[in-house]
């Protein structure tokens, strides 16, 4: 089997959690066999902060995550790695770890503070997510539905900085989340490979979440990679077609605007962490999360589902790994 790499989990607010409460080796004992059953070497563990916390607290609940990776790989280093660089993942592949990749979910932890950032690089952090669908010192996020709200705004003077700072760093830039008007402003700002590490097609599924075709093109454009988003409300329209055929749909429609090469796996995979949802935010969300993919072991259907589909090995590799990599190589230090 080839190395899979997931773009995009919010492992770490789960796991957090559970070490607050007493628990260790938690990614071992809960995840690790799903992740193993399916063949996964590499997880873009995504740091992210509930709107609950915010302001006061985005940091504090940030570094938690981080060190609680980093307590999870101290507890399993037969197992789990922190991975800083393609030769740590390279490493972890060899020696049978899973590798885990840190990134930020919306830069709300850095607040207006610049100097904060080479902080979360040295802690390991090596992809910005500029927002989450909130508005941030850096710039507006794209609702998951329509809100009440004034005009929006594109990517800020803090926002342009922060851009600067991170490709200065070795950090990849990710658009996932952010609203058309900052993706169009990063599309000028940034000049290192982009990605969208969890997002699909708008053309297919009608969520301002997913990317328009021509954002599709910008983003391959400068050589970056749009991971494939798991979750039912980006893969179809409708409950009863949100599955991974029409998941496929998805990388048929950007392998023919683009080619294969820009495309890779962010699953987002949501149901592990629908015990933390309240009914009041439930009853806001226009439909129930569901994943597409049923976890970790069932990453092999899709693969299964792409070669059906007519892919071949080497591009079945491509959207698994070697795209997402490609782009490691080329903006990490």
């Amino acid at each position: 089997m080839t190395h899979i790499i997931d773009g995009h989990f919010d492992l770490l607010l789960d796991v957090a959690v559970q070490r607050e409460l007493g628990k260790r080796r938690v990614i071992e004992a809960d995840y690790l066999p799903d992740i193993t059953a399916g063949g996964v070497q590499t997880i873009v563990s995504a740091i992210f902060i509930d709107s609950k916390f915010l302001p006061e607290m985005g940091l504090r609940k940030a570094l938690q995550q981080i060190s609680a990776l980093h307590a999870e790989a101290d507890e399993s280093p037969d197992k789990l790695m922190v991975c800083k660089s393609v030769d740590d993942i390279n490493h972890a592949n060899a020696t049978g770890k899973v590798g885990f990749v840190l990134s930020l979910e919306g830069a709300e932890p850095l607040s207006n503070d610049l100097s904060l950032l080479r902080v979360f690089y040295e802690l390991g952090v090596r992809l910005l997510g500029l927002v989450w669908s909130r508005r941030n010192y850096v710039g507006d996020g794209s609702h998951f539905s329509p809100v009440r709200e004034g005009k929006k705004g594109g990517i800020t003077e803090f926002g342009v900085n922060v851009i600067e700072a991170a490709e200065a760093l070795g950090m990849i830039i990710d658009v996932s989340h952010l609203n058309d008007e900052g993706f169009w402003d990063v599309m000028e700002i940034a000049k290192k490979p982009v990605i969208a590490s969890h997002s699909n097609c708008r053309a297919l599924t009608h969520s301002m979440r997913n990317l328009t075709d021509e954002q599709i093109k910008a983003i391959a454009a400068t050589n970056g990679v749009i991971g494939m988003n798991g979750v039912n409300i980006f893969v179809a329209d409708r409950d009863e077609e949100s599955d991974i055929e029409h998941l496929i749909d998805h990388v048929d429609h950007i392998a023919k605007l683009v080619g294969v090469e820009h495309i890779g796996l962010g699953l987002d995979m949501i149901e592990p962490f629908k015990k933390y949802d309240s009914p009041q935010d439930a009853a806001k969300m226009p439909r129930q999360d569901l994943d597409v993919v049923k976890g970790y072991a069932k990453v092999p259907e899709l693969v299964r589902a792409l070669a059906k589909r007519g892919y071949k090995e080497e591009a079945i590799e491509r959207i698994m790994s070697k795209n997402f990599m490609r782009v490691y190589k080329d903006v990490w230090k």
